[in-house]
């Protein structure tokens, strides 16, 4: 049923790679909690992307959404979203750098063209992400939030995954530095870290792992044997978490990366 809610609006919410998985569900959740919602992804996911629009229009009809297509490794891209996100919906207050992409293959398969996309998704993507969401709300002066998207393979190294961990481990040392250099204007930036939940990209990382290791169970069931709860985790529960970092009663944690999925072996 559509939201009956007319509350005013928090404020404005832009999420990267949010035609599907985590950044759809990161959406949703924060239409749910009052905001206006700036959806992006690449022209290729537009359809989806279109979807996501429609679900948020139809649950939450109060709350106004745009869609920004962009490629976030293109820096040109990244400061047009943010520019037209403001320029729709009036303001930014929330940054959420969840665009990613994997691509696996041991240190051997993996060639400069693998390692050099990963990072420039994964790793320029959010750096431009922060850069240009941090600079409009000192511009608004906004007391923002911003949120990038590690790993708990951006804590722990894996087989068959050397960009794309690299690229995770670097997304945890880029919000802790952003994050010292504009606490002074009132702006947090977070990172969340989550192990296997269940999005598309885990059904290609499924695939990948077969291929490689020609062991039919992958990487799913192992996960799970290692995980201190003993299960997967959700879309929405990265979406839980990031509705707690963007709120008010989070205004002091800033600079870090919260795992989410304890695995029992870190």
């Amino acid at each position: 049923m559509p939201s009956e809610s007319t509350a005013p609006s928090k404020g404005v919410a832009l999420v990267t790679g949010s035609a599907s998985g985590i950044g759809r569900a990161i959406a949703i959740r924060l239409a749910n909690d009052g905001y206006d919602i700036a959806l992006n992804d690449l022209a290729v996911n537009k359809a989806n992307l279109d979807a996501a629009k429609e679900e948020i229009n139809t649950e939450y009809p109060e709350r106004r959404v745009c869609m920004l297509v962009a490629d976030v490794s293109i820096e040109e891209e990244v400061k047009n979203m943010v520019d037209g996100a403001v320029e729709a919906l009036g303001r930014l207050d929330v940054m959420v750098a969840n665009a990613g992409i994997l691509r696996s293959g041991s240190i051997f398969q993996t060639t400069v063209e693998d390692f050099d996309a990963v990072l420039a998704v994964n790793v320029r993507g959010t750096f431009l992400c922060y850069k240009y969401a941090a600079q409009k709300m000192i511009d608004l002066g906004i007391k923002g939030r911003i949120i990038g998207a590690s790993s708990l393979a951006g804590k722990k190294g894996h087989s068959f995954l050397s960009a794309y961990c690299t690229s995770k481990f670097a997304v945890r040392g880029l919000t802790q530095t952003t994050a010292i250099e504009v606490g002074r204007h009132g702006i947090t930036v977070n990172a969340y870290a989550p192990g296997l939940v269940e999005t598309p990209m885990l059904d290609v990382l499924q695939e990948d792992m077969v291929k490689h290791t020609g062991d039919k169970g992958g990487v799913v069931e192992p996960l799970k044997a290692m995980a201190a709860v003993g299960y997967l985790g959700t879309t929405k529960d990265v979406a839980n978490l990031v509705g707690y970092l963007v709120s008010p009663e989070a205004h002091l944690i800033s600079g870090q990366t919260v795992t989410i999925f304890l695995d029992k072996t870190i």
